[in-house]
């Protein structure tokens, strides 16, 4: 009867977290069970590490670059930590496949702000562009290349022309263009794999991976 109750209790709990999720992003209760239910598939409902992440970003969303994965995870990683638990899980994935303007500009940017300080500086977006322009010929030219084209990034986007993008000139140029958002690289999902993610065929590829 006492385990009866214990798991009647853990159940109930478990809901009021769930509906918590859902007043918390942009899923419903059955979208969310959904991405609860992955979290569970992928490590038995404990944290997430840094390599099974960046395997659903391949994997769902097609996405390759090391460093910018990278980046990714830490910003699904509110507290810097090695691992994601099943709130960061959620909560990253709402603004992720679902956000608004803001919250993805938001999102995006630290993905952009390599070392954390609040600015995306020439150095950072001649890493971020070097790692999605296509090899030219000679080295230097594609070093030259990368640099005219932080310079037309810089020209569109540094609204206070201080030589460096804040969060406040990047969230003002994707309100004029939101195809700025990716602007240093692909950090979000194609509107078709966020849509194929939400799907009960992703849960089985990943319940299968075990």
């Amino acid at each position: 009867l006492k385990k009866k109750k214990k798991s009647m209790a853990s159940r109930a709990e478990r809901q009021k977290i769930t509906e918590s999720f859902v007043r918390r992003t942009h899923f419903d209760l059955e979208e969310v069970q959904h991405v609860q239910a992955i979290f569970n598939a992928l490590n038995d409902g404990k944290k997430i590490d840094r390599n099974t992440f960046r395997e659903v970003l391949t994997k769902s969303f097609g996405m390759t670059d090391d460093m910018l994965m990278d980046r990714a995870f830490r910003a699904f990683a509110r507290n810097n930590e090695n691992s994601l638990g099943e709130e960061e899980w959620v909560l990253g994935l709402s603004v992720l496949l679902r956000g608004s303007l803001d919250e993805q500009a938001k999102y995006c940017f630290g993905v952009f702000d390599l070392n954390g300080d609040g600015f995306i500086v020439r150095e950072e977006m001649f890493v971020l562009l070097k790692q999605t322009i296509a090899k030219p010929q000679t080295e230097e030219d594609r070093d030259e290349g990368i640099k005219d084209l932080v310079d037309l990034v810089l020209k569109k986007m540094d609204l206070d022309h201080d030589g460096r993008l804040s969060f406040a000139d990047f969230e003002a140029a994707v309100h004029t263009d939101p195809l700025l958002l990716e602007a240093f690289g692909p950090c979000l999902p194609s509107a078709k794999s966020a849509t194929g993610f939400m799907g009960a065929a992703t849960l089985d590829l990943y319940t299968r991976r075990k």
